[in-house]
Formats: C-alpha cells, structure tokens, sequence
C-alpha cells in the first residue's frame, strides 16, 4: 500500500511525535508499504494515511477525509491531544471524527475517549531498541531527565528537587533538550550558577542521549502531560529505573502499582524519591524489577507487528464497508 504518514515535526527536529513517524515509517516499509513522511499532506493519492496529533494535523487529516471518504484514516493521539485538546479545540475533535481508527500509546489513553470513541481505538505501546549497555557511574548518583524546555514538560523539577538534598548527597541532575520555548535556555543557564547539583546539556544526537542515559542510576520523568513517553520504553530496556509525575500517561506507561511516583509538581516529595532511591538499594533495586515487568510490551517486535496488523486490518475494514460487507473490529489490546 502507499501510506501519507503525517507528522508536525519537521525532518529536522528530535521530537518524539518525529521519531514515531520514523520508526513507523521503518516498520511499515519492512512489512513491503510505500510510506512518505510528510509534515503536510502533498495531496498525493494514498492508500492510507497515519496521521501523529489529531489538532496540528487537522489540515492534513481533513483534506484526506474530503477527498478520500472511504479510505481508512488512522490518527495516532498525543499527550497534549488526549489531556488538552480533544476537550476544548474543534481542530482536535474533527479529527476524532474523522479518524476511522485512532491509536493511544499507553492504556491510560483509553480512559479520555468516549466510549463510542474507544470502539475504533488501539492501544499501540511504543518500543525502544538499542546496542548500548547499562554502566551507572561509581563516583556520582547520576539522574537523567530528557526532554525539551517547555511548560509541559515542567522542565525544572528535578534541579529544584535537588537543591533540598542533604549537603553530602553525591547526586547530579544531567538535562538533555533543545530549548523549545522562550527564555528557558537562560533559565536553565542560570539553575546552573544557583544549582551545582544540575547541568543543562542542550539537545544531543539520539545515541548520545542514549549514551548519557545508560551511566544513569535514574531517569525523572516529570511532565504535566504525556501520550506515552518514548524515553521511559529507552530507559527501561536500558534497565534504569524511573521516577515519574504521576499523570494518566505516566501511570499508563509503568502501570498503577508502580512505586516510583511523586505528584505532579510537588518538589519536595520528588526530593524525598530521589534522596531515597540514593540512599536506599532495595528501593532503587524494586523499582528496576518493577520497570523489567514492563519491559515486553516495549518491544521493538510488538511495537512492528501490532502497527502492521493496525494498517493491514484498518484498510481491509474500509474495503469492505464500501462493498457493503460487515466487518467487526479488532478491540483495543488489552493491559499488559
């Protein structure tokens, strides 16, 4: 099949809605499909089209949906689709409507549609693959945080955290993101004089962030909202345990009985997480099993066969509906 894969993300960029469309597009390509990535749909005839963000992509979405009403037209929704937009912007809810399937990428997701919504949704878990080995540094207590400098990340809640540590914590915050929004370049430059604990590594290559994170004893994930946060599935292949905002896409990713949860923005508890994942091994060595529990469903291998069979089944679908045959639904995977 020819696919339009659409995504907001310029080429350029190293976002996850773009490395979605990639490894997307990858697997797809693998499965024998001709697929474009394109931030606009070109109004080239497709056969398909996947489109990453239900409110950026509504141009793209609509313009398929008009000129090709019985083609199937899958929309993958975001975190900023599923905790803000599909509530409030007629962009995003046109899209849902749209849609003849819709993807959510951790079992949270589920739980913000409709339930005439969640009849054409599937839960896609993302996946992370990478050669690089786990080697946690012995001089420090090294915490990851990766992600771009934007509100929504709330990007600072771990150098802030670390500044209520005891004077003889051996812990440092290293940030790896490209400063997205406004004035946060400074901010961070300026946590970096008051904060010694913290250092702002701008945005890195993808295996240099991969690298970064596997000399880590932790990852923080602290988010105001995520749709599934591709680097908790890198983190955890690499075996390194998270700390996560306890938000619906968090929660979606580790699972309810997860103990690596703080509140979204309370500093203190997150200093109190992270001063007792320092100091205490049977804790830190809990949430590690914790996370490898979770770490099949973050498979490159399901991740390909389960957006295959998506592509393949939602075609089909459409095919026969326009000959007029029923054709029942594949539910949503179920939580692993």
């Amino acid at each position: 099949m020819k696919i339009a894969l659409i995504t907001p993300a310029a080429a350029h960029q190293r976002t996850g809605n773009r490395k979605t469309a990639q490894r997307w597009a990858q697997f797809l390509r693998q499965a024998g499909h001709d697929v474009t990535i394109q931030v606009v749909w070109d109004q080239q005839s497709a056969d398909l089209m996947i489109a990453l963000h239900a409110r950026r992509s509504h141009a793209s979405i609509e313009a398929f949906g008009a000129r090709h009403p019985d083609r199937a037209l899958i929309v993958v929704l975001t975190g900023t689709d599923l905790y803000r937009d599909i509530r409030s912007d007629p962009r995003a809810k046109d899209s849902l409507e749209r849609a003849t399937d819709l993807v959510v990428l951790q079992e949270r997701g589920l739980d913000e549609l409709s339930s005439g919504l969640c009849n054409k949704a599937h839960v896609i878990y993302q996946s992370a693959s990478t050669r690089v080995h786990p080697s946690p540094s012995k001089t420090r207590f090294e915490v990851c945080v990766i992600g771009h400098l934007r509100d929504e990340k709330d990007p600072f809640r771990a150098a802030w955290a670390s500044q209520q540590l005891p004077a003889a914590s051996r812990l440092r915050v290293s940030h790896i993101g490209a400063a997205l929004q406004e004035g946060t370049d400074l901010q961070a430059r300026a946590l970096e004089h008051t904060c010694p604990r913290y250092r702002w590594l701008g945005e890195l290559p993808h295996w240099a962030a991969l690298r970064r994170l596997s000399h880590a004893q932790l990852l923080v994930v602290s988010s105001v909202m995520e749709g599934g946060a591709n680097v908790i599935c890198e983190a955890v292949t690499l075996d390194v345990p998270v700390i996560a905002s306890r938000v619906p896409g968090n929660v979606g990713m580790l699972g309810r009985q997860y103990e690596g949860y703080y509140d979204w923005g309370d500093t203190q508890q997150l200093a109190v997480l992270l001063h007792r994942a320092e100091t205490d091994p049977r804790f830190l060595a809990r949430l590690r099993s914790q996370c490898a529990r979770r770490k099949p469903m973050f498979s490159p291998e399901r991740e390909r066969s389960s957006v295959a069979r998506l592509v393949v089944e939602a075609a089909g679908r459409c095919l026969k509906c326009s000959t007029g045959a029923r054709v029942p639904r594949t539910p949503a995977e179920p939580a692993a």
